[in-house]
């Protein structure tokens, strides 16, 4: 055994070394993520098989792996030791297999004693060729592949004769939960074996860790593909592995001497080194986490009843189809069936040169009679013909559709969604990628999600996560070697049992900002949902936290408020008890960049012009190269060293690199002084992304006034109101009450349009009759038609949320146009919203440098254009947009107030022979005459002042116009539209 293990140990066949041209020439062709040709290191798809030359190559003498993960967030640090034990130099190469959804953050290279760094440097923008996003073709550049699968990172460098060279790699990703439990992988592949290999795996969580295990090294895709997640064969870790654990702390190390190693593979090919575990999750709002100014929400409820799920399964059975792949397919499906739920409703497309349904025009409940059927449909498909993706999408769309818009009523608390597999490209059909996109999202109209699985090397995957990501869904690749049966069972275990639906996360307005994705379409069982922010304010002493969502049984709403300082304290203090060190500084800021870098590029995936596809790119570039993540956007370049004849180093020279980016702007408030940003359609493109400013080169921003109806909310509230056929206007108080949201405009049912607003409270002035003021502190406007979108304003920012997502500060000008909506902001001054291009409100921002204790920053509500809105509208304004009302005289005695007041305090009683009042539809309503300050106290207007809260001028009372939140439109059961 002895020799064995020597012969072994003195015929290296690692990743550290030199390969032949053909097999260079294998990897150049699986390149994901390119950096610069001939001096930059390379990431490769993992199912690279390499023949090895046998040549004495440079030899490992020590490989490292170590990984501290910090509440999910992990950072990995590889190190690996090369010796050229030869006196001429030799070519050795460094190659390491990382998670896909992993971002590297840091390379250097240490050669003869010298240093060589890295530097992550936005890509240089390439010309596309004609004929459409990516002609068919896949693409180097092409996205992040299925989270499931891994990459190879490679660097290949000349190393002088007797010298070392070492290779520093570090990596981070956030661990996603699954089935119940995080998995964390690290590949141990080294292909000989390694005199000094270790592999350390740290946990340092904010909840007790209720379940920890160390797999059996998974060595082939097949076992990395169970549904479970677990290895086949021998259960328990692997031999050497020492785990030490408290309740939220745990050390893993697993250091196999030579002949252990041996024991595994004789080859060196030990597999994935895996740990599962999960954490303690109380009930409520779940666990938050503040550090450095940034926090992390984790909300992941357990103990819900299952949402019943309408599910229709399109699977292609095209000729490539034969053989293992429709044999696997169908086996998952027979497990599938078993495991649908009573309330499930299903059925079958399938699809080749021709599309067929298995129950035509509807979906079936589950029975025992409906699953023997379906059996038997799915045993008798027969693979055959082309790939028509287009059509089959379509027929699956129109059944769903159509299925739910003639479901009774009772039952509309369900999850529903599409499982579409394929294994190739279109073929048949439609088959231009932009065309299959736009009729997927046309047919599916936002009303379930669209999940995707690709099999096999020769599928469109870009085409498959565009497909999903429009649709709220996400795509899974299965290998072509790959157990698929097992990753198929797995991936519909994974979206299998509906918790949750229309998941809605809302922080304090004033306390955060630059928040990522917190609206979720979904909320499956053994998953997790993450959010995180940046405070805007530190000196904040809590943050107010909402959860609203539907079940199966009802709408719920959770909400808490979490003192900041006290998470921060708790935070720091399980770090330093832990000992999680230099990682630990900052992991709170890294998971956001982490997580707001992946919202930049799904949203630029899915953006619809070239303008927006710039703005993400931009966005998403921006925080890329600030976190030093090399990811899709970004390519590291690598200082290498130079071996002169007599094979020593010569003097270092930096490789060339490309041209810096034409900007270098960062997350941050703009620069008010510059011209707004421009984001519309068809426009060339500009510098600086769709949320910040370039630094320089701007002109002030054209202030014109703007015109605008007199018809407002602004204030204390004060309501105004005109109406230009009667030439009156007419104006009222609104005395709400703090955390009241108001309606302001109702038209859900007819354009589609509702505004709401809510109030914030101050101390009155000193001598005010009031008790206390109150003044808008978020406006929300919402478009339900021709799509779904919302505008959601502060006096800090804007959020554009619709087909893409955009956090805009209220401090910088940008113009923003899409097919249906359009924003004009004005830093600090003013934010314009046109819907469908007939309907134009204009939101005020009135800051205060340095506010007395009755002031606050708020905002002023005008509509400047209600052609678009149907005579059927309401709300506090919207009902008067198509009212007549008359003036009139009641004869009788009254107060009046004196001529120059402005309250409604009462001065002095005359006597009088008639006053004044307001006749408007069936009621008769005393007035007295004003004057009121508007477009921020540029303007005097002089109208008729309704008293006690506008009562009998306004339908109903006050407290009829009070919504539950910002988002209600008034749409469900036990709401109205009118009063």
């Amino acid at each position: 055994m002895l020799l064995i293990v020597l012969v072994l140990f003195l015929c290296p066949l690692f990743q550290c070394q030199t390969e032949d041209a053909e097999v260079s020439q294998d990897l150049e062709n699986d390149v994901i993520y390119d950096m610069d040709l001939n001096t930059t290191a390379r990431r490769v798809s993992r199912q690279v098989r390499t023949s090895l030359n046998k040549e004495t190559k440079p030899h490992i003498l020590e490989l490292s792996v170590q990984t501290t993960i910090i509440s999910r967030y992990a950072f990995t640090a590889v190190s690996c030791s090369l010796l050229n034990r030869h006196s001429a130099a030799a070519q050795g190469v460094f190659q390491f297999y990382i998670p896909t959804a992993a971002y590297i953050s840091n390379f250097t290279m240490i050669v003869g004693g010298r240093v060589f760094p890295s530097q992550v440097k936005a890509k240089e923008k390439t010309i596309k060729k004609e004929g459409g996003e990516n002609n068919g073709k896949p693409k180097k550049d092409s996205p992040e592949k299925s989270e499931g699968d891994m990459e190879l990172f490679r660097m290949e460098v000349t190393i002088p004769g007797r010298n070392r060279a070492m290779f520093l790699l570090t990596y981070e990703e956030l661990l996603q939960r699954r089935l119940g439990r995080y998995e964390h992988v690290t590949s141990i592949r080294p292909m000989q074996l390694v005199s000094k290999l270790s592999v350390g795996v740290t946990i340092v969580e904010h909840s007790r860790i209720t379940y920890l295990e160390v797999l059996p090294l998974r060595n082939t895709k097949t076992a990395a593909s169970n549904g479970n997640g677990k290895a086949h064969g021998k259960k328990g870790p692997p031999v050497s592995t020492v785990v030490k654990q408290n309740e939220t702390f745990c050390k893993i190390r697993f250091t196999p001497n030579i002949v252990q190693q041996a024991k595994i593979a004789t080859n060196g090919m030990l597999g994935d080194f895996v740990v599962q575990y999960d954490v303690e999750r109380e009930m409520g709002i779940g666990d938050i986490q503040v550090l450095d100014g940034h926090f992390v929400h984790y909300f992941a409820p357990k103990d819900l009843p299952v949402v019943p799920k309408n599910v229709v399964f399109v699977i292609d059975t095209s000729a490539s189809m034969v053989g293992t792949k429709i044999r696997q397919t169908k086996d998952a499906l027979f497990t599938i069936l078993r495991e649908l739920r009573p309330n499930d409703h299903f059925n079958f497309v399938t699809f080749s040169n021709r599309v067929r349904v298995w129950q035509p025009g509807k979906l079936v409940p589950v029975t025992p009679n409906n699953v023997r059927d379906a059996k038997k449909f799915i045993y008798m498909i027969s693979p055959t013909g082309g790939t028509d993706i287009n059509n089959a999408i379509q027929t699956g769309s129109t059944l769903l559709r159509d299925y739910l818009s003639s479901k009774d009523e009772t039952h509309h608390n369900s999850v529903s969604l599409i499982i579409f597999l394929t294994d190739g490209r279109p073929t048949v059909g439609v088959v231009q990628s932009p065309t299959i996109i736009g009729n997927t999202k046309t047919a599916v109209q936002e009303k379930f999600c669209l999940f995707t699985i690709g099999m096999g090397d020769d599928v469109d995957y870009r085409l498959l996560e565009r497909m999903s990501l429009e649709n709220c869904g996400t795509m899974r690749r299965i290998p072509e070697d790959a157990d698929a049966r097992a990753m198929l069972k797995g991936f519909y275990d994974e979206i299998g049992t509906p918790l949750l639906s229309d998941i809605r996360v809302d922080y304090s307005e004033d306390a955060v900002e630059y928040i990522t994705q917190h609206l979720f379409t979904n909320y499956f069982n053994g998953s997790e949902l993450v959010v995180a922010g940046k405070l805007s304010n530190r000196s904040s002493d809590s943050l107010h936290i909402q959860v609203t969502a539907s079940n199966s049984e009802r709408s719920i709403v959770l909400e808490k408020d979490v003192s900041l300082r006290e998470q921060e304290q708790e935070t720091e203090r399980q770090l330093v008890e832990a000992d999680a060190g230099p990682n630990a500084d900052g992991y709170v800021e890294r998971l956001w960049g982490y997580l707001s870098v992946k919202d930049g590029l799904k949203d630029r995936l899915r953006s619809q012009t070239s303008s927006e596809r710039d703005n993400y790119t931009q966005h998403a570039t921006n925080l890329s190269l600030t976190y030093n993540f090399l990811t899709p956007l970004t390519q590291m370049i690598v200082e290498k060293p130079q071996v002169i004849v007599d094979g020593t180093l010569a003097e270092a020279e930096p490789t060339e690199a490309p041209p810096p980016h034409e900007s270098s702007n960062q997350l941050s408030d703009d620069d008010n002084s510059l011209t707004p940003q421009s984001l519309y359609r068809n426009a060339p493109p500009k510098p600086s992304s769709g949320v910040v400013q370039a630094t320089s080169g701007g002109h002030k921003p054209n202030k014109k006034s703007v015109t605008l109806s007199k018809t407002s909310a602004d204030g204390d509230p004060h309501f105004v109101v005109e109406f230009p056929h009667s030439k009156l206007t007419v104006c009222f108080n609104i005395n709400g009450e703090p955390g009241h949201i108001l309606r302001l405009v109702s038209d859900h049912k007819d354009s589609g349009v509702t505004v709401n607003g809510a109030l914030i409270g101050a101390p009155a002035p000193v001598g005010s009759h009031k008790e206390q003021r109150t003044y808008f502190s978020t406006i929300t406007i919402l478009a339900n038609k021709p799509s779904r979108s919302y505008i959601e304003v502060t006096p800090q920012k804007v959020i554009l949320d619709g087909r893409d997502r955009m956090i805009l500060p209220s401090g910088s000008s940008i113009s923003v146009e899409t097919a249906h909506l359009g924003l004009v902001l004005i830093a600090n001054t003013n934010l314009t919203v046109t819907i469908q291009g007939t309907i134009k409100f204009v939101i005020l921002f009135h800051h205060y440098k340095n506010p007395a204790p009755y002031q606050r920053d708020h905002l002023g509500f005008y509509i400047a254009n209600s052609k678009g809105l149907s005579k059927d509208t309401h709300g506090l304004l919207g009902q008067f947009l198509y009212e007549d009302i008359t003036l009139t005289h009641i004869p009788g005695n009254f107060s009046t107030a004196g001529k120059n007041s402005t309250t409604e305090t009462l001065e002095k009683n005359v006597s009088v022979s008639s006053y004044p009042a307001l006749k408007l539809k069936d009621r008769t309503v005393t007035v007295l005459k004003k004057s009121r300050r508007i477009y921020s106290g540029k303007q005097t207007v002089d109208c008729w002042f309704a008293k006690n809260n506008a009562a009998k001028l306004i339908d109903g009372q006050y407290s009829d116009y009070v919504v539950s939140h910002l988002f209600d439109t008034g749409d469900r059961a036990n709401e109205t539209n009118t009063h």
